[in-house]
């Protein structure tokens, strides 16, 4: 039943006579019911206040006269006309997941029309319910056919193809993070890459309601894949070098002050690269903002990352310092999870050489089968492997050259930004650049899920094959998947200072030639050229070699088992979260801090 149960803020807009401005009522904190009445018509119950102030009010949705405006459903908004007469049931701060449920459910049971013609009562009989929550989905609702309750001649059910297919399903281990976190319980989940981080951090923002809950990132292509910003925006301190009194004063301002207020829920993705001297500065800046004493002001905190990874960005002279290692880490975070069960890759043997490199461990054995994969041909059906580099520089030079190199005209894409004032913002945090230059065999990548049932998803690879003659000339191309595609422009939306919505319209493609470790974190790639000979940081050489799909798909070219390395703190922490597991689950590591007394030291 939990589909036609909705709990948010609602406002109900009821015409009045002579032209007069409609009659708002507005509830917050209400319930919002699809049922049915006597006459097994479907009825939307919408409930809000206690007491005397309890308000009721129900209206039957007669199939032609509803219609639904879901344009900004995921962002936990919607408004449905229930009547002839015009009236609106407006609904917000929703959990964007539960919202789209719901309206799924409104949009198949108003179709279907009365389930049953009335029956007449009986003697002894008890009189019918006035009001009944409606029942869940049936098959017979999804395909539109003569079911029990669809009359011969009356217009099926027309559902739209994507509410056709079920939501991909959460693992046993991604279930119980998100009930943790539901519990309300802050939480650090982590796992090794292509354990379905993302994709979970996703289905929580989606459970959670937007108004209260704000999505942040280390970087700003990370917060862009979790349509966030990044954390350092969203404190408002900049980098948070500044004495704390002065951080306290940076917040403070009109603006920050309100997201500071707000926030119930904050989450951070890519933790391993947030400085812990910096989550120490926040969580003392919480509690001053919002003058709470509990940690981090009271917010509920979800953070994801795998400290395996790629560690905070810093100077040479400076110290490296975990999040895990600040000082208020440990009274912050209640619950501590692990996932197991790796995803991206099936190839038994490649997860286990991934698995060894993510701990600084290089067998003969790895260091064997990774020598090997310098004989995979690097090419297939004209599509060249995309060099993971270490440094930017590098990136940059050869995609110019590799682009000049080609013959023929070059095609120039520019974006359509909604603000030509704020582009250095936009482009820090959109995965496409504001100027995208392509030629006839231009080595590509698409840099946003398009068609995901054929293959065409973030991280796809591909080669121009061909110009349209019309219009904007767009891109025709072949990726490795099979599919040849025309490409159209996308649209991106970030979030900018004080949550001001940008937006940038582009090609979903760059070059690929070559692509950054640091800009492929969170990719998966078709096929992989790497070298390890100028890594520099602990975790870059897993990071690179785990955005490979599979071992057939990797070429190393010059491997190097000193390139191996995971940092010891690092390793230590982990053990600890390991060795605290709970007995009841078998695969999902967890920790909490009551189960243990003794402080944990990793520096």
């Amino acid at each position: 039943m939990e589909a036609a149960e909705l709990r948010c803020t609602a406002a109900v807009e009821q015409p009045l006579p002579g032209g007069l401005a409609p009659r708002r009522r507005l509830m917050r904190n209400a319930t919002v019911l699809l049922g049915r009445n006597e006459l097994r018509q479907p009825v939307l119950r919408v409930a809000g206040g206690s007491g005397a102030a309890a308000v009721v009010l129900s209206f039957v949705l007669a199939g032609d006269a509803v219609r639904l405006f879901t344009r900004f459903a995921g962002e936990g908004r919607a408004a449905v006309r229930v009547g002839p007469d015009g009236a609106q049931v407006l609904l917000s701060d929703c959990p964007p997941d539960a919202l789209r449920r719901f309206l799924r459910l409104l949009r198949l049971k108003v179709s279907a029309g009365p389930r049953d013609a009335p029956r007449r009562p009986r003697l002894l009989e008890r009189p019918p319910s006035s009001f009944s929550v409606i029942s869940p989905v049936q098959e017979r609702d999804l395909l539109g056919g003569h079911g029990r309750g669809q009359e011969r001649g009356q217009r099926p059910a027309e559902v739209p193809r994507a509410e056709r297919r079920p939501p991909a399903r959460l693992s046993a281990e991604q279930e119980a993070v998100l009930g943790a976190v539901r519990s309300g319980k802050s939480i650090f989940f982590t796992g090794s890459a292509g354990t379905g981080k993302s994709f979970l951090l996703k289905r929580i923002l989606g459970s959670l309601p937007p108004n209260i809950t704000y999505a942040t990132a280390s970087t700003g292509v990370a917060a862009c894949h979790i349509g966030g910003t990044t954390l350092h925006a969203f404190a408002g301190i900049g980098s948070g070098k500044a004495p704390l009194e002065q951080c306290i004063q940076l917040a403070e301002r009109p603006g920050v002050r309100q997201h500071w207020l707000a926030c119930q829920h904050l989450i951070i993705d890519e933790i391993s690269m947030v400085d812990g001297k910096f989550f120490d500065k926040l969580e003392a800046v919480a509690r001053a903002v919002r003058k709470r004493d509990e940690p981090f002001g009271g917010i509920q905190l979800i953070i994801c990352g795998d400290f395996l990874q790629l560690p905070p960005v810093h100077k040479a002279n400076e110290e490296t310092k975990f999040c895990f290692q600040a000082k208020s880490w440990r009274k912050c975070i209640h619950i501590n999870m692990e996932l197991t069960e790796v995803r991206r890759q099936t190839d038994k043997t490649f997860v286990s050489i991934l698995s060894a490199i993510r701990l600084g461990r290089c067998t003969e054995e790895v260091t064997r089968q990774l020598m090997q994969t310098a004989a995979h041909k690097s090419e297939r059906d004209g599509i060249l492997a995309t060099r993971l580099c270490t440094h930017k520089d590098d990136v940059e030079i050869t995609n110019e050259r590799r682009l000049q190199q080609l013959p023929g005209e070059v095609h120039v894409f520019e974006a359509l930004d909604s603000d030509p004032m704020l582009v250095k913002l936009i482009d820090a945090q959109c995965p496409v650049g504001g100027r995208v230059e392509l030629k006839l065999g231009a080595q590509v990548m698409l840099a946003k899920n398009l068609d995901v049932s054929q293959g065409l998803v973030n991280g796809a690879r591909g080669v121009v094959v061909g110009f349209e003659s019309e219009q904007r000339g767009l891109p025709k191309v072949r990726f490795l998947c099979g599919v040849t595609q025309l490409i159209k422009m996308e649209k991106w939306v970030i979030k900018g200072p004080s949550g001001v919505h940008l937006s940038r319209q582009q090609l979903p493609l760059k070059l690929a030639w070559a692509i950054s470790i640091h800009k492929s974190q969170g990719m998966s790639l078709d096929c992989v050229e790497i070298s390890l000979s100028r890594v520099f940081e602990s975790g870059q050489a897993y990071v690179a070699l785990s955005r490979a799909r599979s071992l057939a798909g990797l070429r190393v070219l010059d491997f190097d088992p000193k390139a191996v390395r995971a940092d010891p703190a690092v390793l230590h922490f982990y053990r600890h979260l390991r060795h605290h597991q709970l007995p009841a689950q078998d695969s999902l590591h967890t920790y909490s801090d009551t189960d243990e007394k003794e402080n944990w030291k990793y520096n």
